[in-house]
């Protein structure tokens, strides 16, 4: 059994990725809001949505071109500065065009910040990589329990939801600080070569792009919860909108543990039948949370549906990563396209619904969206044996 060691950069590498999370799973709740400010219908407030997928398709295209020049530390510690100056750009900014601007370098910035992450912890870890992949998720799911608390609570007390968002380029600096302060040094990885040095990379093989398209169909299900739950609670529980904010965070609670839970198991259990039953989790949460009209009882639903998706996408992109091979980097920076995708279309599509039927029916998108990730995972599954590499000596 491979096993998983927590020294100081593993450390250093989930706080990173923390912070983001911060952003992540505040930004939900915020687009309700954004769009009561700014008098928009939901499709158009979706649109930062789609924003999201921009900055995705962004990053992703300058991943692995910011690596092979700079070196992953500085690629990472570059997206860190990027995010904590998108959050600040938010949270001054009011028209519409600026705060869609905004949202396209947070997200070109943390997806670059994510895939940094990931590569970074496969490499670290080896065959342990999964439970790896899966704390550090659970980090970020952490720090995305009090983003929507804390955003609930400051609407509630009349300040509105800039100063609690604003929090997150504070956590960066925090972060920047600890990493002196301790002399941690994230490797440097792929060295800086001109571009004239550069060789065409080989293809990647099919079951990557299955798994791709798996974190495509299982992003669609996560970023839907993230923008529309509230809006579901308020109309449907009956919630006011600082509640139905900060109760957004009780599916982040849930990630949080099925992914402390999870990477547990990851290290014991092979990954396409752990993938399967988290799907099956999944759905038996959105059932309770959809027919649900007591707030107690959407939120218990909530709760199961987030500890269902913890491992969703930890698992894909860890599969996704070993099938790469020496292209990592590469595969890394294509793997957000995939969310691009989900990030871009889905909610968009999930918003247009519900301006015709409303937000509770529309989210019957979901349970066809957990069906075609379930598909697509068996799918997997028949197409790959992962061999798991050598256990890494401790640090």
């Amino acid at each position: 059994m491979p096993r998983l060691v927590h020294d100081r950069l593993t450390w250093l590498i989930y706080a990173q990725l923390g912070v983001w999370g911060f952003f992540l799973y505040g930004f939900g709740p915020v687009v309700p809001l954004l769009r009561d400010e700014q008098q928009t219908t939901a499709a158009v407030a979706s649109l930062h949505s789609t924003a999201l997928a921009v900055g995705a398709l962004i990053g992703g295209f300058s991943f692995a071109r910011l690596t092979a020049r700079i070196g992953r530390a500085r690629t990472l510690w570059l997206a860190l500065a990027g995010v904590a100056g998108g959050v600040l750009a938010l949270c001054l900014l009011r028209p519409i065009a600026a705060t869609l601007t905004a949202v396209v370098v947070l997200s070109t910035f943390g997806i670059i910040l994510v895939s940094s992450v990931n590569v970074a912890l496969a490499e670290h870890h080896g065959a342990a990589s999964s439970a790896a992949i899966s704390e550090a998720n659970a980090a970020c799911a952490g720090m995305g329990v009090l983003a929507p608390i804390v955003i609930g609570l400051s609407v509630d007390a009349g300040t509105g939801w800039r100063p609690a968002l604003a929090v997150q380029a504070g956590l960066i600096a925090l972060v920047a600080l600890a990493a002196v302060a301790f002399r941690i040094r994230v490797p440097q990885g792929a060295p800086a070569v001109p571009a004239a040095a550069e060789t065409r990379p080989g293809r990647l093989p099919r079951s990557y792009w299955i798994a791709w398209a798996l974190m495509g169909v299982t992003g669609s299900i996560e970023v839907c919860l993230s923008l529309w739950t509230a809006d579901v609670l308020r109309s449907h529980a009956g919630m006011t909108p600082g509640a139905a904010s900060a109760t957004v965070a009780s599916i982040v609670a849930g990630m949080f543990l099925g992914r402390v839970v999870g990477g547990r198991i990851a290290l014991r259990v092979a990954p396409i039948p752990l993938l399967l039953g988290a799907l099956a989790v999944s759905t038996v949460g959105f059932a309770v949370f959809w027919a649900a009209t007591a707030g107690w009882l959407a939120v218990t639903g909530l709760v199961i549906v987030g500890f269902g998706n913890a491992m969703h996408y930890p698992l894909a992109i860890s599969i996704a990563l070993a099938v790469a091979g020496d292209q990592a980097d590469r595969a890394a920076g294509y793997s957000s396209y995939s969310m691009a995708v989900g990030f871009g279309i889905a909610p968009v599509l999930l918003g247009a619904v519900a301006d015709g039927v409303g937000p509770h029916r529309a989210f019957l998108l979901l349970p066809v969206f957990i069906a075609v990730a379930a598909v697509l995972a068996a799918r997997l599954g028949r197409s790959i044996r992962l061999r798991p590499a050598p256990a890494p000596a401790p640090a």
